[in-house]
């Protein structure tokens, strides 16, 4: 296994961390408190990473994912990952996610026929719910059947995935109330 950097840092959503090694980013903890992060970021320590400065690369994805919590359009399909050890569906499915630009969405059905794996939303949703790399994978664009918005495993819930949604223009829920009538 090869030996991988942690470090965290604030955002206007709250605390993320992140690890990488040579070949890109491994690990991305979405918002959280300080506290859970650096946990979650010692528990990688434990098995073979450390915490460290960032390099001009990563520093790079640590600005632009403060811009994209501050509200901003900011791409992360070139961002480069390491995903040793992740089994061929995962990979496809994962590839197929980060195809999806700031503001698009997909549902599980039609994000696993993208990936040639027609009929498998349930095993899409059990895969986008390990991500090892959410945003960068943005999961969070990958709604259940009939626009709902279904689960996400990330701290906060589905009430993260719909503020993440939100920041990129997209609403998700129940429509507006249409105007009744004109009370002339």
């Amino acid at each position: 296994m090869q030996s991988s950097s942690t470090h965290s840092f604030e955002t206007a959503l709250g605390w993320i961390g992140i690890a990488w090694n040579d070949r890109g980013l491994t690990r991305l903890f979405l918002p959280d408190r300080r506290e859970k992060v650096e946990r979650r970021l010692a528990a990688l320590a434990a098995v073979s990473a450390k915490n460290s400065a960032p390099n001009a690369t990563i520093e790079g994805v640590i600005d632009a994912i403060r811009s994209y919590a501050a509200g901003e359009l900011v791409e992360f399909s070139d961002v480069a990952v390491d995903f040793s050890g992740v089994d061929a569906f995962r990979h496809a499915i994962y590839r197929v996610a980060r195809e999806l630009k700031f503001g698009d969405i997909s549902t599980y059905g039609e994000l696993a026929g993208r990936a040639g794996y027609p009929g498998l939303a349930r095993e899409t949703g059990q895969a986008l719910g390990s991500n090892p790399l959410p945003l960068i994978v943005p999961c969070h664009r990958i709604l259940a059947a009939g626009g709902k918005i279904g689960g996400f495993s990330a701290p906060g819930g589905a009430a993260t995935k719909e503020k993440m949604l939100t920041l990129e223009g997209v609403r998700v829920g129940r429509p507006e109330p249409a105007q009744q009538a004109f009370g002339f």
